[in-house]
């Protein structure tokens, strides 16, 4: 009984060497073999492809770093933002802020004009005008302005000729002397870029107002005869007038502007005493205005 249990007992410790052995020699030839395999492999596959292998990992993960670095290098962000100051410096020259405003000041414009629609005669005007901005787009303005009577001197050359050789007399009056007060309207303002950078204000502005004009005949031109009464008496007339038209302001700094005004003057003249006659006269007039107070 004994003899049969130690038998027993030298199988079982046999079997479980050889079971241990097994196991062993397994996983270390596996083990080895499996590690060998992956490590060439993927040396294989680098050389392949051109990729880097298992050694050269660690120097391609520190080129990375080292280029984000550089990438992300005051130097590199220094010349963006100079690139992006230069744009905006761009536009900003392209579109700029309003600088010039007209809402509560005064402007007065000091101007000459003449009558650009008269075949007759010349007639030179001087005169000042002062407005008031009520807005940026209204104002109210008064003028007054005078035209010198210079006689013969003011005919034109067709006048001269009706007169002295035709032995006609041609319908004229001189305007002499007008006030008007007038409404104005701007509704258009704009910029405009001169000479390289410089950038020039300006608007639009349309008139219409009311007014008082004198006229005087030419008794020499119309060949009146002083000596009736009826006739003389119409030498010197006033009309109420209606003035109507529009113009251009170009503005120089804050204080300053150059206008360019046209107007139609219409009224109705009594023509020797015996007739009524409409007249239109259209002004070209010119002018530097004076903005004050000053832009707060």
């Amino acid at each position: 009984m004994t003899t049969f249990r130690t038998l027993l007992f030298l199988l079982v410790s046999a079997l479980s060497g050889l079971a241990w052995a097994d196991d062993a020699h397994y996983d270390d030839t596996h083990d080895g073999v499996a590690q060998d395999e992956d490590s060439s492999t993927d040396d294989e596959l680098g050389d392949i492809l051109g990729g880097p292998t298992g050694d050269d990992e660690g120097n391609a993960t520190e080129e990375t770093r080292d280029f984000e670095r550089s990438s992300a290098s005051p130097a590199d962000s220094d010349v963006i933002l100079v690139e992006d100051k230069d744009r905006k410096k761009r536009l900003i020259k392209t579109i700029q802020k309003k600088s010039f405003f007209k809402k509560g000041r005064w402007e007065a414009s000091p101007h000459i004009a003449f009558v650009a629609n008269d075949p007759f005669l010349n007639r030179y005007v001087v005169g000042a005008g002062i407005n008031y901005n009520l807005t940026e787009i209204f104002a109210v303005e008064a003028s007054l302005d005078f035209s010198p009577d210079l006689g013969e001197a003011d005919w034109k050359p067709i006048t001269t000729q009706l007169i002295e050789k035709n032995n006609v007399s041609p319908d004229i009056s001189k305007l002499t002397l007008f006030g008007s007060a007038t409404f104005l309207f701007s509704p258009i303002y704009g910029k405009v870029a001169i000479v390289g950078r410089e950038i020039i204000n300006f608007d639009i502005f349309g008139a219409f107002g009311m007014g008082m004009t004198q006229t005087a005949e030419d008794p020499d031109a119309l060949d009146v005869d002083l000596t009736d009464e009826r006739a003389g008496s119409t030498l010197n007339q006033t009309h109420p007038t209606t003035n109507f038209g529009g113009g251009l302001r170009i503005i120089f700094g804050e204080n300053l502007a150059l206008r360019v005004d046209g107007r139609s003057m219409v009224y109705i003249e009594t023509v020797q005493g015996v007739q009524l006659e409409m007249k239109n006269n259209f002004l070209l007039q010119g002018s530097m205005s004076v903005f004050f107070p000053r832009i707060k």
